[in-house]
């Protein structure tokens, strides 16, 4: 082991340890399907033990690969700083670039308003796949077809059958939350939610919203709706609406919970108590939605393992270029944490 670390360790020197061949070492770093979990396995602990780390420069070389991904972060706020306002991007942009780095490739992040210089730039950077978080035009999704590169899209509800995707039933995650405020006595709930957009995440939370008020037979009212910004102060600018608001809700249901957590902060400043005077249910179970006082009870959807199927899918399908379409669904759960108060009677 001493003599390996005076010198750059190599696939040859990984190969040795794992006792398989450079070729195995190779096809197990590109996620090619052929190889058996136990030979992955064994790989991956030799690749830790002598801390190998792939030569990307000779990789791009012999095999056309630059070894990188792209990952696309949404613009749709006014904000450059999307990523580091909401939470729920930085946690699942980690999951990506560690299970990149782990198979030997690099991410590179965008944040872009889905133009031609995005276009541009990903064909400058001969780019091994593009990883597309949220929604955007039809004209930009038309164009990355044109890559002919694996192109993973995740809380995206774009049709078109050439992409793979991972996401949620946004709708139904939506109808639990408001449903399970209605199953806690209230009537009178309230909905914090990002620009309603077509086809878009946030409309189709709005939609489940409305289902379980339809289910039981609650009048929509447009007074109750708020939309802003999905970010902390957008969520205490809502929050001071509602409490300024002649007809308060006894419940909100937030689309975010980053949302919830900034509308909480400006409610208790303002003097109301949550939950004695107003419940909070939120969507994502982001980690400081546990931490946060009170706990927020909120619509669990798993973040990490987001980040990591699309980041699975992107290799195995560089890997495997003919590889079939994947189409992820994960499950939603509600987390019953402090923030909502039973008022039945």
């Amino acid at each position: 082991m001493a003599e390996l670390e005076k010198k750059r360790i190599t696939m040859k020197d990984v190969a040795k340890e794992a006792g398989v061949s450079v070729a195995t070492i190779s096809y197990v770093l590109n996620g090619k399907e052929s190889i058996s979990e136990e030979t992955k396995e064994r790989v991956m602990v030799a690749i830790k033990k002598l801390n190998y780390v792939p030569n990307l420069a000779a990789r791009s070389l012999v095999n056309q690969s630059s070894g990188l991904i792209g990952v696309v972060i949404p613009q749709t706020e006014d904000s450059n700083m999307l990523m580091f306002n909401n939470p729920f991007y930085s946690e699942m942009i980690g999951s990506i670039e560690y299970q990149a780095r782990i198979q030997g490739y690099q991410i590179l992040i965008s944040g872009t308003d889905a133009d031609e210089g995005y276009i541009r730039m990903a064909k400058e950077r001969s780019l091994d796949g593009i990883i597309i978080i949220g929604m955007y035009p039809d004209h930009f999704y038309n164009e990355l077809k044109k890559f002919n590169i694996p192109i993973v899209l995740v809380d995206s509800y774009c049709e078109d059958h050439y992409f793979h995707s991972v996401q949620v039933n946004d709708r139904y995650g939506a109808y639990i939350a408001t449903k399970y405020l209605i199953d806690h006595g209230h009537r009178s709930i309230g909905l914090l939610a990002g620009m309603l957009k077509c086809r878009g995440v946030v409309e189709m939370r709005y939609n489940g919203y409305c289902d379980a008020l339809k289910e039981y037979g609650i009048p929509h009212r447009s007074d109750l709706i708020f939309e802003s910004k999905v970010d902390y102060k957008s969520g205490m600018e809502m929050g001071e609406q509602v409490i300024k608001s002649s007809r308060r809700p006894t419940a909100l249901f937030a689309t975010a919970d980053i949302m919830a957590i900034g509308a909480i902060k400006r409610m208790t400043q303002l003097g109301a108590s949550v939950p004695e005077d107003i419940s909070v249910i939120g969507f994502d179970d982001l980690n400081i939605a546990e931490y946060f006082n009170p706990g927020l009870t909120t619509v669990r959807q798993e973040i990490k393992r987001k980040g990591q199927e699309a980041a699975r899918i992107i290799l195995e399908c560089i890997g495997n270029p003919s590889a079939g379409k994947q189409e992820i669904i994960l499950p939603l759960s509600i987390v019953e944490r402090e923030s909502v108060l039973s008022i039945k009677k």
